[in-house]
């Protein structure tokens, strides 16, 4: 077969959870294959040693600055007329022949509209809405967003597979040095991510501030590790004793932040896919996260569950992990083995498998 990739998302600078999926999951794609050929879409020009060398991988680079997935990549579509196409992050072109395998992440401005700019959700809505009907199969990162997808835009389960996005174990580096770089603490608390309404910072804060005055003598602070998003709130934790804002973090640095934490406190009112719970666990660190949305099926037994709006459930879950080594021992065993079961290997494994079943349904 040919298969078209839309890889426009893994030449970015700064990389988030999307491009890292992207970029990820195209490596594995490329490494599983033997018989179809790949051909990789980019709007700018990939780095050399980005993809490995493959005789099956054909980079194809058309820019543009604007409207790219709807102009340039659905005109060479056109040229190329592929067995199947794939795009990695929501949005198909507008108009294009063939079958298609999209992949939605979360619909978490179905549940937080306010935290986008109004063009923006309207363009999400749209596009996601399009793409999940345009496709012949969707691919979830998790049970919580198929089922969402049946519930916002009546997509059926049967069209649907979840498909877990694999998370590589992180380079530890230097801690102390990696401390020093950002001016923390020898002791903390750590959130990592962009720092928004959705990420709960508000109760985050509030409960380490309530942990803080309930254990003076600890001295553990609380790191915010991640740039400041959409409607990011100062109030929320500038200025405040013993709360640390570093900005964004460089991608060779989270190993050592996360396993230089005490615990990794990520109470998201929403997640499509967490990364950071798997992240923390493959450097033993220990996490206290949501019973809501994806986050229980990535966590499984092996972190502590919260009401992410109940502040004294997130305190008394801070307070067990440090006061107890026993069960800080207990949840990084845990964790090493839960995080193993996610791997890019596997992702890339069922999403061939989803291509190859949509290019005989387009047949059929």
């Amino acid at each position: 077969m040919r298969i078209a990739i839309d890889a426009s998302r893994t030449t970015a600078a700064r990389v988030t959870g999307t491009e890292h999926y992207s970029r990820e999951l195209t490596r594995a794609l490329i490494a599983l294959n033997s018989e179809h050929d790949l051909h990789l879409f980019f709007r700018d020009q990939p780095p050399e040693a980005l993809f490995p060398p493959d005789d099956r991988v054909h980079q194809h680079v058309i820019p543009a600055r604007r409207m790219w997935t709807h102009l340039r990549f659905a005109w060479a579509l056109r040229g190329l007329r592929p067995d199947v196409v794939f795009v990695p992050a929501h949005t198909l072109p507008f108009v294009f022949r063939g079958p298609a395998v999209v992949t939605v992440h979360d619909l978490g401005f179905r549940y937080f509209p306010e935290a986008h700019p109004a063009r923006d959700r309207l363009y999400l809505d749209l596009t996601t809405l399009y793409s999940a009907r345009r496709a012949r199969i969707v691919l979830a990162d998790s049970q919580a967003t198929a089922e969402d997808l049946n519930r916002f835009y009546g997509i059926a389960p049967e069209k649907i597979r979840v498909v877990y996005p694999g998370v590589d174990p992180l380079p530890i580096g230097d801690i102390a040095a990696v401390r020093a770089k950002y001016n923390l603490p020898q002791r903390y608390f750590l959130f990592l991510g962009t720092l928004q309404p959705r990420k709960n910072i508000a109760v985050i804060v509030q409960a380490y501030q309530r942990w803080r005055a309930a254990n003076p003598d600890d001295g553990a602070e609380l790191v915010l590790a991640g740039k400041k998003g959409w409607l990011y709130d100062d109030q929320w934790a500038d200025g405040l004793p013993g709360v640390h804002l570093t900005g964004y973090i460089d991608a060779a640095d989270k190993g050592a932040l996360y396993a230089g934490a005490l615990a990794l406190v990520f109470p998201s009112l929403y997640e499509g896919f967490g990364f950071p719970v798997l992240e923390a666990m493959h450097c033993g660190t220990p996490v206290i996260t949501s019973n809501t949305s994806s986050l229980p099926e990535l966590a499984g037994d092996a972190a502590l569950l919260t009401d992410p709006l109940d502040v004294g459930a997130i305190v008394n879950k801070m307070t067990r992990i440090s006061a107890n080594h026993d069960m800080r021992n207990l949840l990084r065993e845990k964790g090493y083995a839960q995080a193993k079961r996610f791997t890019w290997e596997q992702a890339a494994q069922q999403t061939m498998q989803a291509l190859e079943e949509a290019a005989k349904m387009e047949q059929t």
